[in-house]
């Protein structure tokens, strides 16, 4: 634990010096960084067929290119955010000027999930630099050979003291959260959100949570059912189910549900055929999650699927049959398990909604504008779409984020620049004074002070 302590000792001399103010600077480090990651992709791709069994193409379009459009976004804004900002004040400052200063944090420790181990390690670190903060990243032991890349990325880079990398299991992380940080930002699951928060309030550090839970899936009547069905399959089994804000159960109208089963079921096998000897079929991350998403599976409620190889740690796309009560509806399901669940009315379904924790995501598939505006507003969830699924999360001019047990704070873009910087309020005052606010405060000077303060 003593290096980690010397890295964390040199991070917070590292922001001192200054450098990381300098937008320049910061530019200079994203543009490296994007450079970097063009020129190892091989090795990153090869790192997450290794821990996911990801193809190039699904790597790609959900991690490196993400990650590069990030960057691409904060290397054309980032310069606007940092500016500061004008602020109109009111006319019981007069005469005076406002301004907004954008300015870091300072040390920020940045944990990462194993389910899309580069994107969601490197994402955050990007919105860091870019408000200038200095950043320690954790990433996900769960993830080995793509912890490994990530550090020496990180390590090719970044100077020492800017960005660094601990790795390690529970100790370290524990560890870490023992240290006095200016900011934490960490991605996973409830359960340790919730332990993370609590090492935050021992030292007053704010925090951002990024979650999880039971993203719902609606579908009415008035869908398209065969459009539904194919971007309801691609949300749900991208990263084979391992993904956060993938539909977690689909809950459509009972007049539609054979008709939508069978749309399900096609594009299953457009999608993936053979799914368990389709190379390009991501696996479970170990065989504690792999036995996880078995247990959801039975003769009774199997709709369609439910195959899986345990050296490969391989599971079929795969829909069950399900009422609120069962079990796959008690918890998050992070594996290629969809639940399909009924309602007879908007109103149930509305309600059975509410009745759940605020959800990361929400999803509605309906032709009618009133039910899309009527979910869209009346419940609560961090993001989402309506006739499509996780896409929100792919454009960095929408923030991304939860909602209570889904999470707090948001980032991508601006909101992500927003997450990682404090913004001082600055007032200037020049030599003119209205003399009503100095004691003694007589009653023409108190009514004037009511003329300007209602």
């Amino acid at each position: 634990m003593e290096e980690i302590l010397k890295i964390v000792e040199g991070q917070r001399e590292y922001f001192l010096t200054g450098k990381t103010r300098d937008f320049s600077f910061r530019k200079k480090a994203l543009e490296k960084l994007r450079q970097n990651i063009i020129d190892m992709k091989g090795e990153i791709f090869e790192a997450l067929k290794k821990d996911l069994n990801k193809s190039e193409e699904e790597s790609y379009m959900t991690e490196v290119g993400l990650t590069l459009s990030e960057i691409s976004y904060m290397l054309k804004k980032g310069r606007k955010f940092s500016r500061r900002k004008k602020v109109h004040l009111s006319f019981s400052q007069f005469p005076a000027k406002g301004y907004k200063v954008p300015v870091p944090y300072g040390c920020v420790l940045v944990i990462s999930p194993w389910n899309y181990p580069f994107m969601l390690a490197i994402e955050p670190i990007v919105d860091a630099i870019t408000a200038g903060n200095c950043v320690i990243l954790k990433p996900s032991e769960i993830s080995p050979n793509v912890s490994e890349v990530v550090k020496k990325l990180i390590e090719k880079t970044f100077e020492r003291g800017h960005v660094d990398v601990v790795l390690g299991g529970k100790e370290e992380c524990t560890y870490l959260l023992d240290q006095d940080f200016d900011y934490i930002f960490y991605t996973g699951s409830t359960r340790v959100g919730k332990i993370v928060m609590q090492k935050a309030s021992e030292h007053f550090t704010p925090l951002t949570l990024e979650l999880g839970g039971k993203c719902p899936c609606i579908v009415d009547e008035s869908a398209d059912l065969r459009m539904s069905a194919r971007r309801i399959v691609f949300g749900k089994f991208l990263n084979s189910g391992q993904t956060c804000v993938a539909p977690d159960y689909v809950y459509c109208a009972r007049s539609i549900k054979d008709r939508l089963v069978e749309e399900l079921t096609r594009e299953i096998n457009r999608q993936y055929g053979d799914a368990l000897n389709n190379e390009k079929y991501p696996r479970m991350i170990n065989l504690k999650q792999f036995n996880v998403m078995k247990g959801f599976i039975n003769d009774e409620n199997l709709i369609f699927g439910g195959k899986s190889d345990e050296k490969t740690l391989k599971i079929q796309p795969t829909l069950i049959s399900s009422t609120f009560e069962s079990e796959a509806m008690q918890d998050e399901i992070f594996g290629p398990i969809l639940p399909i669940v009924t309602f007879d009315s908007l109103d149930e379904c509305e309600e059975n909604i509410r009745r759940y924790p605020k959800p990361l995501a929400l999803y509605i598939f309906s032709k009618d504008k009133k039910v899309q505006r009527r979910f869209a507003i009346n419940c609560d969830f961090g993001g989402g779409c309506i006739n499509d699924t996780i896409m929100h999360i792919a454009d960095s001019r929408l923030g991304f984020g939860g909602i209570k047990q889904s999470g707090m704070g948001a980032y991508h873009g601006k909101a992500g620049f927003d997450t990682f910087t404090h913004y001082k309020s600055i007032v200037k005052k020049g030599k003119l004074d209205l003399p009503m606010r100095y004691q003694p405060i007589t009653k023409s000077k108190y009514k004037i002070i009511k003329v300007f303060l209602k």
